[in-house]
């Protein structure tokens, strides 16, 4: 997760300058800045689960998401997903802190978008 919300912020810094740029050298804010900035974050996520299973963060530890069926996760799982994980770490991790009592060690992201993470052997 650390690995790829610095790839997003990275994202969201480049769209800042380019929005700051855009508007003369003053600052931008309010409700089309957040929007974008959010909507930047879903299609960054959306776009590696549904394309190739995982992100650049997860392919460093070798993780995979796929269905609970063992195929692709499809557009609505990854919006239900990132959605649950939102309020996973909304509430002080407890989301994630659940895998640790769930006997398959699942997260509520897992369960609420009927996905799970896998670990690839080396």
């Amino acid at each position: 997760m650390v690995y790829d919300g610095l790839l997003v912020l990275a994202l969201w810094l480049i769209t800042l300058l380019a929005m700051v740029i855009a508007n003369g050298g003053d600052a931008v804010y309010g409700a089309l800045v957040q929007s974008v900035l959010f909507l930047e974050a879903y299609l960054f996520f959306a776009w590696f689960w549904l394309r190739a299973g995982e992100t650049a963060g997860m392919r460093a530890w070798r993780l995979r998401l796929v269905s609970n069926d063992g195929g692709a996760i499809t557009l609505n799982q990854a919006t239900v997903r990132l959605f649950a994980a939102m309020v996973s770490i909304g509430i002080l991790g407890l989301g994630y802190w659940w895998a640790l009592f769930d006997t398959e060690r699942r997260t509520w992201p897992d369960l609420w978008s009927g996905s799970r993470i896998l670990y690839r052997a080396p």
